[in-house]
């Protein structure tokens, strides 16, 4: 539930023990926020405690204490899918209708918020389901992070995205409506996400890991539809983050003006190279295959996919060691729906075991992630103006970054959420 959900409107006085406006400052000692209609209005420093600090309380409506706690900006996910659950049941497609996805998504949406996690990147849903968990977090309705919503990904026809698994004409039953060949066709479905409500376009650039296609793991579009794609979304204001594990089909993606690269898992240094000169930001979603990982052997994937499976576990974390090397933006995504969700902060010591410091990881998943959604005068920071995004708990994650993997406190957009 939402405690206190009016309180949104109120002035909320919150008591700081230890501040971090942000990775690159750390930690500045005591402070007092005061957040009203969802913002940030005031951020007082010690100093200024120590002059004036009760008088704010007596005129706040609310006081929250957190004088023992770290505070710190909510975490940002930008890969996960709220509205499913790990498994390797890819018939239940044909057996669960789309509306499931919204009762499902409002569970994850609450286990996200409290894991810390106050904006997330819906990476890839049914129709309408992630839009419906967009209006009901946004209302207050379902306490859960602000969401940002894919909507259905752009694949090839038998591609990863698209439906496979099934006799023909089951696939052509359950089919999103979103796969397309050629370049008109391409622009066409980009045109058709945005009608419907997408505040990203996701395509599936390469083969994939867990569906139930065996093609490989390179490039399933065409250079000119990855470009004709990437076009016509920007045409729109909108980017496109598209999923990629193969080298090649990474470059060609990068190459065709793609925004993000999700996964990344066999990029080379000659699709990085790329990437750095492009601006192209890698989400590698680490923290994907060590959940993965955990169901082999047990009988919950299916034969092709579990080769699958085997075949990149020996390169997870390779590309971003080399991405940091080279100078590619990252930036902090899970893949949590592979996963259960609630885990995303384990992400993070998966990526230090990578090479990233902890300031680093906690920039992926903060500021540098603010930045690649163009919200980074909103989100990502304390500061006077921003979204009040909130999290709290104990000891210093620029020491030690597990201490995020058990959150104490989280408030998203001003609503504390229990």
């Amino acid at each position: 539930m939402i405690a206190n959900a009016a309180l949104a409107q109120d002035r909320q006085l919150i008591l700081v023990g230890n501040l971090i406006p942000d990775a690159a400052t750390g930690p500045v000692g005591p402070a007092t926020l005061v957040v009203i209609d969802g913002k940030i209005v005031e951020v007082t420093t010690q100093r200024e405690i120590d002059k004036a600090g009760v008088a704010d309380a007596m005129e706040a409506d609310a006081v929250i204490n957190l004088r023992d706690k770290t505070v710190m900006p909510g975490l940002i996910d930008l890969h996960v899918h709220l509205t499913g659950d790990p498994g390797g049941d890819f018939w239940k497609e044909a057996t669960e209708p789309a509306e499931w996805g919204v009762v499902v998504g409002a569970k994850n949406a609450l286990l996200t918020a409290k894991a810390g996690f106050t904006t997330v990147r819906e990476a890839g849903s049914s129709q309408y389901s992630a839009f419906s968990l967009r209006r009901g977090t946004a209302d207050g309705i379902i306490p859960g992070p602000r969401i940002i919503a894919a909507g259905p990904a752009l694949a090839i026809v038998g591609g990863h995205g698209d439906v496979s698994g099934f006799t023909e004409d089951i696939n052509k039953v359950l089919t999103s409506g979103y796969s397309c060949t050629g370049a008109v066709q391409c622009a066409e479905k980009v045109r058709k996400a945005s009608r419907a409500g997408s505040d990203v376009i996701k395509i599936t650039a390469t083969g994939g890991v867990l569906s139930q296609q065996g093609r490989g793991l390179e490039a399933q579009f065409t250079n000119e539809e990855m470009r004709s794609i990437a076009d016509t979304a920007h045409s729109l204001g909108l980017k496109v983050m598209a999923h990629a594990h193969g080298a090649r089909g990474i470059e060609a993606a990068s190459r065709a003006g793609i925004d993000t690269i999700e996964h990344g898992t066999f990029a080379d240094e000659a699709a990085l190279k790329v990437m750095k000169t492009n601006g192209t930001a890698m989400v590698p979603t680490l923290m994907a295959f060590q959940g993965v990982s955990e169901g082999l052997g047990k009988g919950i994937y299916t034969p092709v996919v579990e080769e699958k499976i085997r075949m990149t576990l020996g390169n997870v974390g390779k590309a971003v060691t080399s991405a940091k090397r080279l100078g590619v933006p990252i930036v902090f995504g899970t893949d949590a729906g592979v996963f259960d969700h609630g885990r995303n902060a384990g992400g993070f010591q998966v990526m230090v075991n990578a090479g990233l410091t902890p300031r680093e990881a906690i920039t992926s998943a903060t500021t540098a992630a603010a930045k690649a959604l163009d919200m980074d005068m909103e989100i990502g920071r304390i500061a006077v103006g921003y979204s009040a995004d909130l999290i709290a708990f104990d000891g210093n994650p620029l020491d030690d970054v597990t201490v995020l993997e058990k959150v104490d406190w989280v408030m998203v957009r001003g609503r504390v959420i229990d």
